[in-house]
């Protein structure tokens, strides 16, 4: 997906749709789409990814966008 690719990745998203949990995520999909019907693939992304693999070397971004910046509208 798109979201892999860029530098940078920015989230535009309405305040009422902040949830508290993944629970709460996972009960808004089945609302939206059905049981039937969910997406095959969701990505939930909570900030830059890292990893240490290769001679314990920290770093970030290694799998996706090194920055995220999330606007939260109304």
């Amino acid at each position: 997906t798109l979201n892999f690719l860029p530098e940078a990745h920015m989230v535009l998203i309405n305040a009422s749709d902040i949830l508290g949990s993944y629970e709460e995520a996972w009960d808004r999909l089945r609302a939206v789409y059905g049981e039937a019907t969910l997406p095959r693939t969701v990505n939930m992304i909570s900030g830059p990814s890292r990893t240490a693999d290769i001679e314990q070397t920290l770093v970030r971004g290694a799998h996706g966008p090194r920055r995220l910046h999330v606007l939260i509208l109304g």
